[in-house]
């Protein structure tokens, strides 16, 4: 009864150290278990938790309306097609633009 009363006491002491402060531990020395010789001082203020719960602020931008994804669409598309007819009307020129210059890698 005694071996468990002294292990339970051993185990209550190892628990309530751990919520000790860290003064302790880092003055220690590192044989023993304490903090080694390069670790950087402790900052002398704990820095603040962030605040997980707060909302970030309203968009000043409006997302755009369908009329305006509509003419962007329709824009993106003619000058494709622009594109496609001044390469197919000069085909001997080179494509530098949007191209990587020959011998140089591209990132996937």
């Amino acid at each position: 009864m005694r071996a468990i009363t002294a292990a339970l006491a051993l185990a209550g002491a190892s628990v309530l150290s751990g919520c000790s402060s860290y003064a302790l531990i880092d003055s220690m020395p590192a044989a023993i278990g304490g903090l080694p010789e390069a670790v950087p001082e402790r900052p002398a203020v704990q820095p603040a938790y962030p605040a997980v719960h707060d909302m970030p602020p309203t968009r000043a931008d409006t997302p755009l309306t369908d009329a305006e994804k509509k003419r962007l669409r329709e824009d993106l598309a003619a000058s494709r097609e622009r594109a496609a007819r001044q390469a197919a009307a000069n085909p001997d020129a080179p494509a530098t633009v949007g191209t990587p210059a020959s011998g140089t890698a591209r990132n996937p």
